[in-house]
């Protein structure tokens, strides 16, 4: 059974029909066409789903449609508007944290909301706030130095 939903998404107002108990991924990617956000395991393992809802990194395979009503969300197509975001995807690309690419869009919205919340993190910040989302190609050194490279470039 849909309903009425309203929620900010990027930095836009939006209602949309929807079942509430769907998940907020399959809303995302098939109802809204926003296919940054991936798909890994579906069970909150992988970090691959991972958007910001009201400034919390989440995997959206584990949250409701429902519980998206009345928030504020950002998925990896609204990263470059804000400044944190296009510097995060600007230092992963210089600093090689991207490279067969299914985790990148988890990687970028986890180190968004780690740098929301905290704007200068320790080494040992970053890997926990990333600890969540696995990569299988770059040994997340890159991502790691990456997020740090952001920081700096933050800073300056």
């Amino acid at each position: 059974m849909k309903q009425t939903l309203s929620f900010t998404l990027n930095h836009k107002p939006y209602t949309i029909e929807a079942d509430p108990c769907d998940r907020f991924l399959d809303v995302l990617r098939n109802d809204l066409s926003l296919r940054g956000t991936k798909e890994g395991c579906g069970v909150g393992e992988c970090g691959a789903c991972t958007i910001v809802i009201n400034s919390n990194a989440v995997t959206s395979c584990l949250v409701l449609a429902g519980q998206a009503d009345g928030a504020d969300i950002m998925t990896v197509e609204g990263l470059s508007e804000t400044e944190i975001g296009s510097v995060l995807q600007r230092c992963f690309i210089e600093n090689g944290a991207v490279q067969c690419g299914f985790c990148t869009p988890g990687m970028l919205m986890s180190a968004y909301a780690l740098l929301q919340h905290n704007p200068n993190p320790t080494r040992e910040e970053i890997k926990e706030a990333i600890a969540g989302n696995l990569c299988r190609c770059t040994g997340y050194v890159p991502i790691v130095n990456s997020i740090e490279a952001a920081v700096k470039s933050l800073q300056s």
